[in-house]
Order: structure tokens, then C-alpha cells, then sequence
């Protein structure tokens, strides 16, 4: 799984390191940040997802994957913005704090990754014991997290929206699929 995980940087730096200087395009910044981005949205939807695949196929083994999927979200996310900030901005601080102040997309993909820092450092196993219940509650964030990811992409493809529709679409099932089994479960008391 791990492996599986980091196969799309693979992917992506072997198409960097293409000899002929074509392997991300004419744009090889912004494809890098655009692909980053949508592993890092693609990871956090399989997360999600876990639970649903659990419940109807009854594969409860899936739930080993899901924090090892949330921590490659997290990665990917990461990496995303360090494209953004290092090679994109050259790391000029007040051109990204402008950048964020101005451009809604931006300020809703630094919010998303802000929402997953939290996350990701209380993954492991002491802190789920460390913080007991308010673990649980702190980790609801990533439905939030989840929505300002599929927003900022939406917002950021500005003419070609059919992907971004696509991801919107899978996180109203996922989402509408607990939705649907806590009414069950609160209609059954």
C-alpha cells in the first residue's frame, strides 16, 4: 500500500526528469501543481470512502488503509503547496500572503491544508489515546477539509469545471452516504 501510495510522485518526477523536456508539458510548474493537487484531493476521497466500502461489503480490513490513505492526502497536500510556495512564488512570503488574501481559490486551499495539519500530527496511535474522545471530534474536521479541497479545485479551473463536477459529485455520495446511515441509525431507536 505503501508503495502504491508514492507511485503517482514517481509518475510525476520521472515525467519531470523526461529527457526530451516535454514530460509536464509547456507548463511543467503548474502541471506538477495541478497534478499534486488532484493525488492529494484523490487520496483524501479514498479516505473518506473507506468507511462506506466497509459497511456495504463488509471488508472491515479496510480500515487499516485509511490512516496510512489520510497521511498520503496530507502528503500530496504538502507537496502541493511547497510547488506553489518554492517554485511557483520563489518563496517571496508577501507575494503568498497577497496571493492568499487575494485569490478566494487560494485562500480556501491554504485553509484546507491549515484544517489538515492538526490531523496528520495527531495520526498515530499515542495521540488517538492521548486525546481519547476529542480525537474522534477532531478528526470530523476532514469532512470540512474535504469540502474546501473540492471547492478549491472548483474554483481554481475557472472554465473546464467537468473534473472538479466529478470530484464534487463523489464527496455528495460519500458524504450523503452517512448522512443517510446515521438518519437510519437514529430512526431504528
Amino acid at each position: 500500500m505503501f508503495l502504491s501510495g508514492l507511485l503517482p510522485l514517481a509518475i510525476l518526477l520521472l515525467r519531470a526528469f523526461e529527457m526530451s523536456g516535454f514530460g509536464l508539458g509547456a507548463n511543467p510548474i503548474e502541471e506538477l501543481l495541478h497534478e499534486l493537487g488532484r493525488w492529494g484531493l484523490k487520496f483524501l476521497l479514498l479516505t473518506l470512502a473507506i468507511t462506506p466500502l466497509r459497511r456495504l461489503t463488509g471488508w472491515n480490513w479496510l480500515v487499516r488503509f485509511r490512516r496510512m490513505l489520510g497521511l498520503f492526502s496530507f502528503f500530496y497536500i504538502l507537496l502541493h503547496f511547497a510547488v506553489y510556495a518554492v517554485l511557483d512564488q520563489g518563496l517571496d512570503l508577501g507575494v503568498i500572503i497577497e496571493d492568499i488574501i487575494k485569490r478566494p481559490y487560494i485562500t480556501l486551499g491554504m485553509m484546507g491544508l491549515l484544517l489538515l495539519i492538526p490531523l496528520a500530527v495527531t495520526s498515530t496511535r499515542s495521540m488517538m489515546r492521548r486525546l481519547g474522545k476529542r480525537w474522534q471530534k477532531l478528526h470530523r474536521l476532514v469532512y470540512v477539509i474535504a469540502v474546501v479541497g473540492v471547492w478549491h479545485f472548483y474554483w481554481q479551473v475557472k472554465l473546464d469545471t467537468l473534473d472538479a463536477t466529478v470530484y464534487a459529485v463523489i464527496l455528495l455520495v460519500l458524504l450523503g452516504f452517512r448522512f443517510i446511515k446515521k438518519d437510519a441509525h437514529r430512526s431504528q431507536r
